[in-house]
């Protein structure tokens, strides 16, 4: 598993980083690589685009203005979608990229240029190339993007093994190094939400003892139109994770730093109810991924009224699944026996991070 310190510092003091490394492996678990961030220039800066238009000697290109707290700057940009008020890293006249290319005034076209709008890829955060990299709306203007994305950070590739669940987590790491050193480790920051509205739905547990405990809430008012917090997709992207949509994303954040994984029903999709059971003969689900298995009466489900809705600790069913559009969830919190668990993934050939 992917674990940043950045992430860790909020449950335990670090200290030496080369310490951190250290102390995991006395303590049992196996650190197979601790990798820095790339490192980014402080001159590429919090910037936010006043106005675009169209150059004149290119369909492609535009002509943007940009402010970067310090002053406006005129920029030749091919984005797609960049766009008046949004904010992205601006690589001023005199800065670096990370792949070492000088960022000085240009003349594109016939327009000058003076600086750089950047994607993620150009500062090597990640491979997406689909447009400028869009930093949140309360980004402050001028602030370094290496301090705003926190990028002082690296990366622990640790191999947890099976008998270590306990570890498979950002909070488990974070507790194993507190109680080598003896040191404190941070209470849960997030309180207990009161319930605002009166929806239930109904949940059930079948025989066998698969799944002792199954909990489920019902949230709605939910906006299609959000974006994920820059913080909580940088977190994910160390870890890892492609960031994908809100409800995503928030069940995938939890379940890195708490290890207990949740999985998200869009509510309009279910039927009636859900229940831990186990397949019945003749049972099929399409998976999240697109791949439709059949189901052996050896492995667990969630189900709702028409049938099986998930393959429990595994992976959601399709015909249930969060979308853009979703403005209301059945968040589902479970405990899997492993014996309920072990070996189903394997041979149907799935491996996720909830199993």
């Amino acid at each position: 598993m992917r674990v940043n310190l950045d992430w860790l510092r909020d449950w335990v003091e670090l200290g030496d980083v080369e310490r951190v490394a250290a102390d995991l492996t006395a303590s049992g678990l196996e650190v197979d690589s601790l990798e820095p961030l790339t490192a980014v220039d402080r001159n590429i800066v919090v910037a936010e685009v006043q106005s675009v238009e169209r150059h004149p000697n290119a369909d492609k290109l535009s002509v943007c203005v940009v402010d970067d707290g310090a002053g406006r700057h005129r920029v030749v940009c091919g984005a797609p979608n960049v766009a008046p008020g949004i904010k992205a890293p601006f690589a001023r006249v005199g800065a670096k990229l990370p792949n070492g290319k000088a960022i000085g005034p240009a003349e594109l076209r016939g327009v000058q240029s003076n600086g750089m709008l950047c994607s993620a890829k150009e500062l090597e955060l990640s491979d997406d190339v689909a447009g400028l990299l869009l930093l949140d709306a309360d980004a402050p203007k001028g602030a370094s993007v290496a301090e705003y994305l926190r990028l002082d950070d690296a990366v622990l590739e640790i191999n947890v093994t099976p008998n270590r669940g306990d570890c498979f987590s950002v909070i488990g790491i974070a507790r194993e190094l507190a109680a080598r050193r003896s040191a404190r480790l941070a209470p849960p920051m997030a309180p207990p939400v009161a319930a605002t509205i009166d929806a239930t739905f109904p949940v059930s547990l079948g025989p066998g003892g698969g799944c002792p405990r199954l909990a489920a809430r019902v949230l709605r008012g939910l906006a299609p139109s959000a974006r994920t917090p820059l913080w909580i997709r940088e977190r994910l992207r160390r870890a890892g994770l492609r960031p994908l949509q809100p409800i995503v994303d928030v069940t995938n954040y939890v379940m890195l730093e708490l290890g207990q994984p949740l999985h998200a029903y869009d509510f309009t999709k279910l039927d009636g109810r859900i229940e831990a059971r186990l397949a019945r003969a003749g049972e099929k689900l399409t998976l999240l991924d697109g791949r439709d298995v059949e189901l052996t009466g050896d492995m667990l489900v969630i189900a709702d009224a028409r049938g099986p809705v998930g393959l429990a600790g595994v992976m959601g069913g399709q015909a249930t699944a969060v979308s853009a559009s979703t403005d209301s969830v059945l968040l589902e919190s479970a405990f899997f026996a492993p014996a309920a668990i072990v070996g189903r993934p394997r041979r149907l050939g799935l491996h996720t991070d909830a199993s």
